[in-house]
Parts: structure tokens; C-alpha cells; sequence
């Protein structure tokens, strides 16, 4: 059920991300209520932030074709899990987070 005609709505603008290039402080934030802002803070990210989030990172974040590939062996029955490998990554996954080195 509509109520009203799409003429009486207000036009709708696009969503902005409003996510600056990095080191850009001249970016302005959006407008509220036709106020013209600009943003009056800068932030800088620790190394390991950055790692986190991937700003700088050279390699894209997952590689499209592997993806395909897994996909298609899992679609054709040909995917193999490799239990010991996944149980060994846990491990040592476990161990970095507790501060211990593995041996």
C-alpha cells in the first residue's frame, strides 16, 4: 500500500562514505542542515591499525580468482579439507595470541 504520490517526497541524496583519502585534512564532512563543516580533527593509525585495516596494503584484500576455484571444487565435490593443516594454524594461532612463540 503507497501512500502519497513519489511527487510529494523530497529528492534523496546519495550515501556518502565520507571516508577521506588518507592524509587528506581538507576534506570536508557532510552537510548538516546546510551547514558547510570541515573537519577539525586528524587521526592517525598505529602500524598495526593500519595492518589491521589494510590501508597501504599492496595486495588486494582476497584474490578473486582463487575464490572461483575453491568455489568450483566445492561446487563438484573435489574440495579436500586438510584437517591437519587447519589443526596446526589454530594452534599456532592460539600461541600467538597467548605470547608464546612456537617451537
Amino acid at each position: 500500500m503507497k501512500i502519497g504520490s513519489p511527487a510529494d517526497k523530497p529528492p534523496v541524496a546519495p550515501a556518502s562514505t565520507g571516508r577521506a583519502a588518507p592524509g587528506d585534512a581538507t576534506q570536508k564532512t557532510p552537510a548538516v542542515a546546510g551547514v558547510d563543516t570541515e573537519a577539525s580533527a586528524q587521526v592517525e593509525l598505529s602500524s598495526a591499525a593500519r595492518m589491521l585495516s589494510g590501508v597501504g596494503a599492496s595486495t588486494p584484500e582476497f584474490d578473486a580468482e582463487k575464490v572461483a576455484r575453491i568455489s568450483q571444487a566445492i561446487a563438484d565435490g573435489s574440495f579436500k579439507v586438510n584437517a591437519e593443516a587447519i589443526a596446526d594454524k589454530l594452534i599456532g594461532n592460539a600461541q600467538e595470541l597467548l605470547g608464546k612463540a612456537p617451537h
